[in-house]
């Protein structure tokens, strides 16, 4: 695996959520070896090691971010990348939040 170097100040997660894709061992153990919890679900080929369970309420959280991200990807500058500076990518990301909340408080926006 690669080497991750976590932003300074901050600690490891106590919990990862991931997909099915990510439902491999090796992840499985690279994340149990940093301290952190995998919160994968197996794969319907896969059988879970006795005891395992599978901690449903923290998965669904999951699904949060997952809708923030396709939300933003509604402005395709955001989902395509246009922008090669950081600096200049979250000022885009900013005026993305900043229209979708335009949107949301306009009620003679609302079809």
């Amino acid at each position: 695996m690669h080497q991750v170097r976590r932003p300074r100040g901050l600690g490891w997660p106590i919990k990862l959520a991931g997909d099915k894709g990510y439902s491999y061992d090796k992840i499985r153990d690279h994340l149990e070896g940093c301290g952190i919890e995998p919160v994968i679900p197996r794969k319907s080929n896969q059988t879970p090691p006795a005891g395992e369970k599978f901690d449903k309420k923290t998965y669904r959280k999951r699904s949060r971010i997952e809708c923030s991200v396709g939300w933003l990807k509604e402005s395709r500058r955001l989902g395509t990348r246009y922008e090669k500076l950081a600096l200049n990518f979250v000022a885009f990301m900013k005026l993305a939040f900043m229209l979708k909340y335009l949107r949301i408080l306009d009620p003679s926006d609302r079809a």
